[in-house]
Formats: C-alpha cells, sequence, structure tokens
C-alpha cells in the first residue's frame, strides 16, 4: 500500500472534545525522559474472520506496521483471528487481558456479542478501539468507513449501470450478515437510493457473509423470480458477488446483469477487468489502519485523542463515541489503474494473469 496516503486523519474535529484517558500498565523502557510516556506497550489485535481476504492481506500488516511507527518500533502487536465464532473471539478478549496488553484493538465478529468482554476489558483498564465495526460495550475509540455511503455508492452504481432499464425488471439485494452493524448500515444507505427507483424482487441478510450462501440465495432467487425478470444483483462484498456470479453463469445468462461488491479483493477486481461484475468499492485500508494504531497508542500512553478523530458516533450502547472515518470509492473498469494499481494495492502482473490478458489489453493495462 502507498505510503503517500499518510495519516489516518481526514479532518480535525469541529468542537473541543475533553476525553479522560487513564495510562495502562506503561513501562520504563530506557529510552525514555523523564515526563515522557513508554513507546513500550503491548497492543491486542482481534480480527474476525479470515473468510475475507482483506484482514490478513491488508488490516493485520498495516496495522502492525503503523503501531511501530507510532511507537519507534517499541511497540509490539499481540494479534488473533477469531475465525467467524464470537465465543473464540470473546475468549481471546480473555487472554489479551491475561497478556496484560495496554490497549486492545477489536474488530467484532458479533457486534453485540462482544459488549461483554469488552466491559471486561475496560475494567481491567484496557481501552477499546472498536475497528471496522462499531462494537458494542464501553468502547474508548471506533475508525471505519463511512458504511451509509459505501451502501449509497453501491446502489447509485448499480442504477447507472441499469439506466433506462431500470423500471423494465426486478434486482436481487444480497446483503451481508445480521450479525455486523455494518451490514446493516449498508442496506440502509444502498436502500435509500434504490426506493421508489428500482423494484427489489428478492432480498437476503446473508449468513456469515459466505460466497456459498449468496450462491444458494441467488439460485433461489432466479427460481422465484424468473431469470427473465433479473436486471441486476445489489451485493454487499466481493466476497458474495463471486458466488452471486457463479449462479448467474449456471443459470445461463449470456449477458450477465450488473452486479455490485465492495472490498476491491483481487478476485473481485478480476471479475471487473473481465465484466463480470459491474462494480466494488475501493476502500483505502492503510488510512484506516493508521487511524486505529494511532489512537491505540495515545491511548495506552494516556494521551489524548481529540486532535485525531473527525466525529462522534453513537453505538447501541455508547454515545459520542470519538471517531475517524474514511470515505470509499467506486471502483468499476474506468478507474481499476487510477485506485488499486496506482495505490499499490496490486500489480498489473497480479491482476492481469492469463486468464485476463484480453481483458487487460482491452483496458490498456497492459500492451496487445
Amino acid at each position: 500500500m502507498n505510503t503517500h496516503l499518510g495519516r489516518a486523519v481526514v479532518a480535525v474535529a469541529t468542537s473541543a472534545m475533553a476525553v479522560s484517558l487513564t495510562a495502562c500498565g506503561s513501562s520504563d523502557d530506557g529510552d525514555t525522559r523523564p515526563g515522557e510516556k513508554s513507546d513500550a506497550i503491548k497492543v491486542g489485535l482481534l480480527l474476525p474472520e479470515n473468510q475475507t481476504a482483506r484482514y490478513e492481506k491488508f488490516d493485520k500488516p498495516l496495522i502492525e506496521k503503523e503501531v511501530a511507527k507510532f511507537t519507534r518500533g517499541k511497540g509490539q502487536v499481540i494479534y488473533a483471528n477469531a475465525k467467524q465464532d464470537a465465543a473464540v473471539q470473546s475468549s481471546q478478549v480473555d487472554t489479551m487481558i491475561t497478556n496484560k496488553v495496554n490497549v486492545l484493538i477489536i474488530d467484532a465478529v458479533d457486534s453485540k456479542a462482544i459488549a461483554g468482554a469488552v466491559k471486561k476489558a475496560r475494567d481491567a483498564g484496557i481501552p477499546v478501539v472498536a475497528y471496522d465495526r462499531l462494537a458494542e460495550g464501553p468502547i474508548n475509540a471506533y475508525t471505519s468507513f463511512d458504511n451509509e455511503d459505501v451502501g449509497r455508492i453501491q446502489a447509485k452504481a448499480l442504477l447507472e449501470a441499469l439506466g433506462d432499464r431500470a423500471g423494465s425488471g426486478q434486482i436481487v439485494m444480497m446483503n451481508g450478515s445480521v450479525t455486523d452493524p455494518n451490514a446493516k448500515q449498508f442496506k440502509s444507505g444502498a436502500h435509500s437510493v434504490l426506493d421508489g427507483k428500482v423494484a427489489i424482487g428478492k432480498e437476503y441478510d446473508t449468513i456469515e457473509w459466505k460466497p456459498e450462501n449468496a450462491n444458494a440465495n441467488m439460485a433461489a432467487a432466479l427460481t422465484a423470480l424468473g431469470k427473465g425478470r433479473v436486471i441486476g444483483v445489489y451485493s454487499a462484498n466481493d466476497g458474495m458477488a463471486g458466488g452471486i456470479v457463479t449462479a448467474l453463469k449456471a443459470a445461463g445468462f449470456a449477458d450477465l446483469p450488473p452486479v455490485t461488491g465492495q472490498d476491491a479483493e483481487l478476485a473481485g477486481v478480476q471479475r471487473i477487468v473481465a465484466g463480470d461484475q459491474y462494480m466494488s468499492v475501493y476502500k483505502r485500508y492503510a488510512p484506516e489502519a493508521a487511524a486505529a494504531a494511532e489512537m491505540a497508542v495515545a491511548l495506552a500512553k494516556g494521551d489524548r485523542i481529540d486532535g485525531i478523530i473527525n466525529q462522534k458516533v453513537d453505538s447501541p450502547t455508547t454515545k459520542g463515541v470519538p471517531s475517524v472515518l474514511v470515505p470509499g470509492i467506486a471502483l468499476t473498469r474506468d478507474n481499476v489503474k487510477s485506485t488499486v494499481i496506482d495505490d499499490g494495492v496490486y500489480t498489473v502482473s497480479e491482476i492481469c494473469t492469463d486468464r485476463y490478458r484480453n481483458a487487460c489489453e482491452q483496458l490498456g493495462l497492459l500492451k496487445p
């Protein structure tokens, strides 16, 4: 990922905030001057699953890199992945508490189920940064993308792709998992654009975001609605889009209807290049990771974070959570180069394998 993306600060908060923070077990690292707080902190990082490529490929290494930057190489990241199991993630919080981490960054499997574990951490004097998903419980800070806007970006792109055909049939909506609060926000943003503009024939909340579940749902929707009536598919992410495209091809579509996505996964970008998927939402993970790391280090050291945040967000349990929200970008065939390639997310050779060579030549990514 390009280093020019810099710090994660999108804007400085418009009002002064007094955030009372308590240092959590910092120890002298030998280089700390009198009155200065130690950089030798332990950051617990809990990510939710490994079905989606982004967590292991982008989020983990980016957060590790940013923690090292903000601690002058003295901070330690202790990592665990819950593999989509909320009970396992709660147990991982207990382990982090036992290991006496100074701060936790948690991307919750289940935003409600994690609340008790968040309270345990706070009771142990460990601040918690909710990462990517707005965890419930007494969190200290939150960073993610503007999730309702992500849904709006997807929906607007779908309507643009449909054009005058928007009134000629029905779309299928494939939302994410109900355990993920982001999925609810994506759905809300999408509905705010789609409702009244196009008929929604079938809508699903996809269990665990799994592509195979999206595939089964899509096949069921085609059976219920009739292949000829489906003119487009709102898919909340790229993984599910892959399952949806497979179902559409199995149903015998000569020309695939436009399918949306999110995350700019490599397979999703390749489908976009090939014309099988219409768009994805490219989210620059570097600013999100940098915000999480910067807030986590500050909280661990007892420093203020009001100069880092750009707004406050309310969760179902906590009002006015200091937050950094990052905007997303619509990625289509027209801007593959200026987004994921120019930002260093993927190389041309990674995208343009033999299978996609002709499509890459058509886009000018490769010379004929």
